[in-house]
């Protein structure tokens, strides 16, 4: 063996490595779409939030120099689309569902035309933390090159499970996505919580799109996504509406997505090319085994749609 060929430790370390890679745009957008269903409603329109705020974080990076202010520039948009789909729904008789899937339909659209400049130039990229730099290895320290907005990921995760169990605003959350009655007697006012909540849902999501164009694979194109956005709506569903579930969850489906690339990179060239289908896989499994009867959707909000 060759100094610095580990042979089949090179596939779980690749699989280490693109789990940590893959996860974080799945982390951001699933962590978004649980704070929005804990209020009683569903976004489908996350996967045309992700594309748009991954075609503003890049725009702005290129036209700035400073991707740190893409990724701003990614959460005001995808606030925006949060705070439409929350003014949609808040008409009578608005059936969320199909407000995603126009909102998703029109933030691909307008981020695939005012992207069409960017395509060319070159934005500068979000940083990393060379975690492995301990090891002579160039496999483990590739692996442990670990971004910065992944870390901000798994922390925001216990932050969320925290404040959705002991904080005021937590609280809030979840009786009025339990019961709009019950949060209408308390005084509160259930269109204007989830108004928020999409809001801030939809701003967690741009950050998992600023993340795809400034880290990984790290340009603007309009094949960029390949469907977080809807994944990850199975996958909270997964997770039980649970933030650090929602966490461990972007992992394995991160972990799927790297299996591929972690058999081609220790010399397998047929067949390999199957395993990229394995987050689709994964994400059909997790949908047929949420609706098997007796435990379907077990600790979802009360008043999210998709359990009427």
């Amino acid at each position: 063996m060759m100094e610095g060929d580990i042979g089949l430790w090179g596939v779980p370390l690749a699989i280490l490595g693109g789990a940590i890679r893959v996860s974080t745009p799945f982390i951001f957008v699933s962590l978004g779409e649980t704070i929005t269903e804990r209020s009683g409603r569903i976004n489908l329109g996350l996967e045309g939030t992700l594309v748009f705020g991954a075609m503003a974080a890049y725009a702005i990076a290129v036209e700035t120099g400073s991707p740190w202010i893409g990724v701003l520039a990614a959460m005001v948009a995808g606030a925006g689309f949060g705070l439409l789909h929350g003014w949609i729904c808040s008409f009578p008789k608005v059936n969320d569902i199909a407000v995603g899937i126009a909102l998703m339909l029109f933030g691909m659209g307008l981020a695939f035309f005012f992207g069409k400049p960017y395509i060319q130039p070159s934005a500068p990229n979000l940083p990393a933390i060379p975690l492995g730099d301990w090891s002579s290895l160039p496999q483990v320290r590739a692996a442990l090159n670990v971004n910065v907005l992944f870390l901000v990921g798994a922390a925001l995760a216990l932050a969320l499970w925290w404040a959705f169990k002991n904080t005021k605003i937590g609280l809030i959350v979840r009786v009025v996505g339990d019961s709009a009655d019950a949060a209408r007697a308390m005084g509160l006012s259930p269109n204007t919580v989830r108004l928020f909540a999409t809001a801030a849902g939809g701003a967690l999501a741009a950050i998992g799109g600023a993340y795809l164009s400034l880290y990984y694979p790290g340009s603007w194109n309009e094949r960029l996504s390949s469907g977080q956005g809807l994944m990850a709506v199975a996958l909270v569903i997964f997770a039980r509406w649970n933030p650090l579930g929602c966490f461990a969850a972007a992992l394995l489906f991160g972990g799927a997505g790297a299996l591929g690339p972690a058999l081609q990179s220790v010399g397998v060239t047929q067949g390999y090319y199957l395993f990229y289908a394995a987050p689709y896989v994964l994400t059909l499994i997790v949908m047929i085994a949420a609706s098997s009867p007796g435990r379907a959707l077990a600790g979802a909000p009360g008043e999210l749609s998709i359990t009427r």
